[in-house]
């Protein structure tokens, strides 16, 4: 029974080391998608704008959904195969993907720039129907793109852990937990974004005294002094996130742009040394550190930022080439082959 008991709690030390080093391998894979997920969650509230608001997080709730199906049902076993038969593809294929982010971090700032209705993402006008017919348009829609982004994600996640290890029930598990994870970070943070406005509203123009809507009272008594300052300050902050949100979905978008730049142009950078391409690598490296040094006080921060900075502008000059030949070049045949 001792020996039992002891084999008992020598299995249960690898097993909590085994879900240690797969929460810190998942928490280094979601920090790496970080430029995508904030991307994302720039992106999806416009899917549900023109809707009723009783309608808004029950479709943020389909797409969520969807989201897991992608990255669970298809996404998961594809990126499983590619580990075990064919390794040697990770990192192009996600140096690939850095290129796509690139493209899209340059494409939005050109778009800024010079608007051109374009630009991934974005909700396409659909095309008349019932509201139940434009919601199903919308959904698919935003599935569709989030199968896109949610590519990007597993494959940054499969080149972090396959890194750190040949275990391939690990490698499933790593890439099981980011999904579902950041897919609850994701949406979960939309759903927020979408009905801060109502809940503004609704605290803007609620004139009930403020301790019964707080839930500290109950039933029709008089306003007091101190429900009438608590008043003024729930309209306040009403009026606040109702003023506020255009402004927060703008930065936001700002944020999503240069985090997925600085990404997309850190993944080519660390895929270029793996190839035996260690220059540009080692310049943003020294740059860093020479920065950092300048003020130790906050050398740390300031080594982080300014690498992060230079492979930002590393993936926008990679994006801006990129431009030109998928608008000159593959999206021509492409419209050849649809006619």
């Amino acid at each position: 029974m001792i020996a039992l008991l002891d084999d008992v709690v020598g299995l249960a030390k690898v097993a909590a080391a085994s879900l240690d080093d797969a929460a810190a391998q998942a928490s280094r894979a979601g920090v790496k998608a970080a430029g995508i997920v904030v991307d994302d969650a720039a992106v999806t509230p416009r899917y549900v704008v023109g809707f009723a608001a009783n309608r808004e997080l029950p479709i943020v709730a389909r797409i969520a959904v969807g989201s897991i199906k992608n990255k669970l049902l298809y996404l998961l076993p594809a990126a499983l195969v590619l580990s075990l038969v064919a390794p040697w593809l990770i990192t192009p294929l996600l140096m690939l993907g850095g290129a796509f982010l690139c493209y899209e971090g340059a494409e939005k700032i050109l778009e800024a720039i010079r608007p051109h209705g374009s630009g991934h993402g974005d909700a396409k006008t659909p095309v008349a129907g019932t509201p139940a017919e434009l919601e199903e348009q919308r959904v698919k829609g935003a599935i569709q793109t989030d199968l896109i982004l949610s590519a990007e994600i597993m494959a940054i996640t499969l080149s972090t852990v396959a890194e750190t290890t040949s275990s391939y029930w690990m490698q499933a598990f790593v890439l099981a937990i980011v999904g579902i994870g950041i897919t609850v970070v994701v949406y979960g943070s939309v759903a927020l974004i979408v009905k801060a406005d109502d809940v503004g509203l609704s605290l803007a123009n609620n004139d009930s005294p403020a301790s019964s809507l707080l839930g500290l009272r109950g039933g029709d008594f008089p306003a007091t002094g101190a429900d009438r300052g608590l008043r003024s300050v729930t309209k306040a902050i009403g009026r606040g996130l109702v003023i506020g949100m255009p402004y927060f979905l703008k930065a936001l978008a700002i944020v999503g742009t240069a985090a997925m730049l600085w990404v997309g142009g850190g993944i080519i950078i660390h895929g270029l040394e793996e190839f035996g391409l260690s220059a540009i690598g080692h310049f943003v490296h020294d740059i860093a550190e020479a920065v950092g040094s300048a003020i130790s006080a906050i050398s740390g921060l300031l080594t982080w930022f300014v690498g992060a900075a230079a492979s930002g502008l590393f993936g926008l000059v990679i994006g801006a080439l990129i431009i030109p030949l998928v608008h000159g070049v593959a999206m021509p045949a492409l419209a050849k082959l649809r006619a």
